[in-house]
């Protein structure tokens, strides 16, 4: 087990995964730029035992509990109140809203306060009745449970509050971004890999699979007009031919060969670099993490006009509605 050491200022974060995904990177990066003050000490508690990020989270000298909520619901709630206890911490930051409710509760039972939620979402989860169910229970609990609910985007604040949110308590910080790493890289490694040449247009989206993320209809879209001289490509987990659903939707429009699934990278600013034309083509956002490193490529962005984009691109920029 994980020991842990005195500390002045000790932050315990409690997140549903360490997979890769927009919170999860937000996570990351910010006990990342923290790792410099020895008064620190950030500690992350998994409520499930997967993620690409626990070896990078504990690279930062950070401490990272993995715990199985799902196997082991009562052995890890106990265990989750034992660390909180050890650690005393000065705050409690859960991230989500599995972690919000299982953390908070959790961390007010231990007699902890300074309990800090984050919604990191816009598009209130009415498809999902047990996530519905559970955001409408929390909606109630915000009023007796954080001390604060840190939206990432004004839209997600919005949302929420027309959900029986305590607004007293809510604000917004949006995400923040090392633009040092986000770099054009003139190499084209990844041109290189994929055999495209600098004749070939490629028009690029970045993000997991997944409904919000509408990699659907980017490929409905792709279908509608000629695409000889372009090449299409999706990076980001779940985006790589091995996913049976993602295929047959390009199998659907006879698109195989137009495309090129990249699958899950580290490379972000190469993968960026390799795009002529940058889209957005989710059905939901909170604030865009791929709009904005795009942006900060210096890509050309298409994209459609949720959560944050707008305020993220500015008012000269037109998105789809």
């Amino acid at each position: 087990m994980n020991k842990l050491r005195s500390s002045l200022n000790t932050i315990v974060h409690i997140i549903s995964s360490l997979n890769v995904g927009g919170a999860e990177m937000m996570l990351y990066r910010l006990i990342k730029q923290s790792t410099n003050n020895p008064d620190d000490q950030h500690i992350v508690i998994s409520l499930l035992p997967k993620g690409q990020l626990k070896s990078k989270c504990q690279a930062q000298v950070i401490n990272v509990f993995m715990l199985d909520i799902k196997a082991k619901p009562f052995a890890t709630c106990k265990e989750i109140i034992s660390i909180l206890k050890r650690a005393n911490p000065k705050v409690v930051q859960t991230w989500m809203y599995h972690a919000d409710f299982i953390g908070g509760i959790l961390a007010r039972f231990s007699g902890f306060k300074n309990i800090f939620w984050g919604i990191r979402n816009t598009h209130v989860p009415k498809g999902s009745k047990s996530t519905y169910i559970l955001m409408k229970i929390l909606a109630l609990l915000s009023y007796v449970i954080p001390k604060k609910i840190i939206c990432v985007a004004d839209s997600a604040k919005a949302s929420h509050v027309l959900e029986g949110y305590c607004s007293k308590k809510m604000l917004t910080i949006s995400n923040g971004y090392d633009f040092n790493s986000l770099v054009a890289n003139s190499n084209n490694n990844v041109r290189r890999e994929f055999d495209l040449d600098d004749q070939t247009l490629v028009i690029g989206c970045l993000g997991r699979f997944h409904n919000d993320k509408g990699q659907d209809l980017f490929i409905e879209a792709v279908a509608k007009f000629s695409h000889n001289k372009y090449k299409f490509m999706l990076v980001g987990r779940g985006c790589d031919w091995s996913n049976a659903e993602l295929v047959s939707h390009l199998d659907k429009y006879n698109l195989r060969e137009s495309f090129i699934l990249a699958g899950e990278r580290n490379d972000v600013a190469s993968c960026l670099s390799s795009f002529d034309v940058f889209c957005m083509p989710s059905r939901t956002e909170g604030f865009p993490n791929s709009l904005a490193e795009a942006m900060a490529i210096g890509l050309p962005c298409v994209g459609f006009n949720v959560g944050d984009a707008q305020k993220l691109s500015g008012e000269g920029v037109e998105l789809v509605n």
